[in-house]
């Protein structure tokens, strides 16, 4: 039985709902991600054009430096795959939801996998992301012991 009526879509559209509110969760978490990693560029960049002007241990530090934000912005670049992995995912599984309604089709172990690979791929993009925390956290500190205390 095709659906045509009001009454047989609505039950459909409240059942995609948390799906879409996942893409939309998700796309918050990519725009601060995208500006972590804009950061992250715009800062190695100002540092390499520093290091023209530098010798010694001034040198080094910020070598080091550079090396952790480069670390850090391949780290961001996984966090952000992963995370439009999980909203592709998620957009998959809102069409493979009306789809499968759609051609009468009760097998739900397809929309079960799509989910946990959503989810999956979502807790792989948060792990990531600490991992950029941690790192800008190490570089803040290499920052800090290269600053001279005052007098």
């Amino acid at each position: 039985m095709p659906l045509t009526t009001l009454e047989q879509i609505i039950p459909l559209l409240r059942d995609a709902v948390g799906p879409v509110i996942l893409i939309s969760g998700v796309g918050l978490l990519l725009l601060t991600m995208t500006n972590r990693l804009g950061r992250a560029i715009d800062r190695a960049r100002t540092m390499t054009h520093e290091l023209a002007t530098q010798t010694g241990r001034e040198r080094t530090q910020t070598q080091a430096q550079v090396e952790i934000i480069f670390r850090r912005a391949k780290i961001i670049r996984l966090a952000i795959l992963f995370s439009v992995t999980s909203a592709l995912l998620a957009a998959v599984l809102v069409v493979s939801v009306f789809v499968s309604v759609w051609l009468q089709w009760h097998q739900g172990w397809p929309l079960g996998v799509i989910f946990v690979g959503c989810l999956l791929s979502l807790c792989a993009s948060l792990v990531a992301f600490m991992g950029d925390i941690n790192l800008s956290l190490h570089a803040l500190k290499l920052e800090l012991e290269a600053t001279p205390p005052e007098k």
